[in-house]
């Protein structure tokens, strides 16, 4: 009697294209994700805020994006490296975050869209796009030193 069925030969399918990674290469992707978004974000917000003649306002947004960084972003920074070292080597590689955190991405891509085609000055986006670029940028160094020990 046959036992397999169309479940069996699509998770099989799916097992052999999906993009599977090791714990290190998840550990990897998420520092980097934060690094380049963090290295994005900064780059735009300097470029609005040399643009104003303003760049006097990168200071106080690293101020307040290191304040964030380590009293919110480290918390979930160390979150997403405790839950990538819980899964097992072979995972897909979109799996470095959960659904709630992808949701929670466009939800910000979505606002950084709706920020950048508001009338805010660009004083006030800048202030906070190297704010949070800076944030996203000095929490990368959590996954970057746990990928770095594991790489040793």
């Amino acid at each position: 009697m046959f036992t397999g069925g169309t479940d069996s030969v699509m998770s099989g399918t799916l097992s052999r294209i999906k993009p599977a990674a090791s714990t290190s290469v998840h550990l990897f992707v998420a520092a980097l994700m934060w690094m380049v978004i963090g290295i994005f974000l900064m780059t735009r917000g300097v470029i609005w805020l040399i643009g104003v003649d303003r760049l006097w306002i990168v200071l106080p947004a690293m101020a307040l994006g290191s304040i964030k960084a380590l009293f919110v972003l480290d918390r979930s920074a160390r979150k997403i490296i405790c839950r990538i070292n819980e899964t097992r080597d072979g995972k897909c590689i979109g799996g470095v975050y959960s659904v709630k955190t992808w949701l929670l991405v466009l939800v910000m891509m979505l606002g950084g869209y709706l920020l950048r085609n508001s009338s805010l000055p660009k004083e006030l986006l800048g202030l906070l796009y190297v704010t949070i670029g800076w944030a996203l940028l000095l929490s990368s160094r959590n996954a970057w030193q746990i990928w770095y020990r594991k790489k040793c």
